[in-house]
């Protein structure tokens, strides 16, 4: 099937922050592995393998011991191997205590399998998986909004949920190999986008070829309580909410309109949520109806 190596590199972002202030260094190198992993998805590409970068002031051995676990446990539930990596102590680079982390993924498809956008056209359905949370973006300003705005510390209540602060900003990055995978197999996706930095009008055009844009009905999701008190708190506006979060969906599917009724009944049999958001349309960007 003459198959082609797919490769990506990220990092966490200011997620990490987070981790600094909770202690909490087990699930960011889960979040970097399945951000990873979605970035080398939507070209329809499964991972094969995965280095990591850790560079630090000083820190304790048993926050690398933490922080590598991570990315060992997102590979592991990935099917990707974990090669190797690097680990650079630069002590008047980074502050004390403080790192920073990246991470690189190396996954492969058949040369005829490959997502690339080309297939995608006017009338196709888009549907829309559901988030964890913020997953890895928009946490400079979530976090202004959360310690600064409104004052609350780690351990508080989060508003409008039953957990603590800390637990919703670290819930980890959604993977959606396990939920996309076997839909692949039927061959009626077109097309994929990674909702990350952007948001869905960010993300979602670049997959489309000039000509080409989106109608999505503001109405169809449900966004999660996170991002309603992040938006009152902060006093931030909808658009404005679009562009930094991805407000729910984590990751969209392009389908032909025959397959979406299949693609939605594989994502209810592997428990995945998702919503049918609107359709392909002539035009550029996307349309919020």
């Amino acid at each position: 099937p003459d198959p082609v190596l797919v490769s990506s590199a990220d990092g966490v972002g200011t997620k990490l922050k987070v981790a600094f202030i909770t202690d909490r260094h087990d699930t960011v190198g889960q979040d970097l592995v399945n951000h990873c992993v979605n970035d080398i998805l939507v070209q329809g590409a499964r991972p094969l393998f995965f280095l990591d970068y850790l560079a630090s002031g000083s820190i304790d051995e048993t926050v690398v011991t933490a922080v590598v676990s991570g990315v060992a446990q997102g590979c592991k539930e990935n099917g990707c191997a974990l090669l190797g990596g690097e680990t650079a102590q630069m002590p008047e680079f980074y502050s004390e205590h403080e790192y920073d982390l990246a991470g690189f993924i190396v996954g492969i498809v058949a040369r005829d399998r490959v997502l690339d956008g080309s297939r995608v056209q006017a009338g196709d359905v888009l549907i829309g998986l559901e988030s964890s949370g913020l997953h890895t973006n928009g946490f400079t300003l979530a976090r202004k909004i959360v310690f600064d705005v409104m004052k609350l510390g780690v351990d508080d209540p989060f508003p409008e949920t039953d957990r603590k602060v800390g637990d919703v900003l670290l819930d980890v990055h959604l993977s959606y190999l396990h939920a996309v995978q076997p839909i692949l197999e039927n061959d009626c996706v077109r097309g994929m986008a990674h909702i990350t930095g952007g948001g869905i009008g960010g993300n979602l055009p670049r997959i489309f070829r000039s000509g080409l844009g989106a109608v999505i009905d503001t109405g169809s999701w449900s966004v999660p309580p996170v991002f309603r008190v992040l938006a009152e708190a902060g006093g931030i506006e909808r658009p404005e909410m679009m562009r930094v979060f991805n407000m729910g969906v984590g990751l969209i599917l392009v389908t032909s309109p025959e397959g979406a009724d299949g693609v939605m009944s594989a994502l209810v049999q592997g428990e995945t949520r998702g919503w049918i958001m609107g359709e392909v349309e002539a035009g550029a960007g996307v349309r919020w109806v």
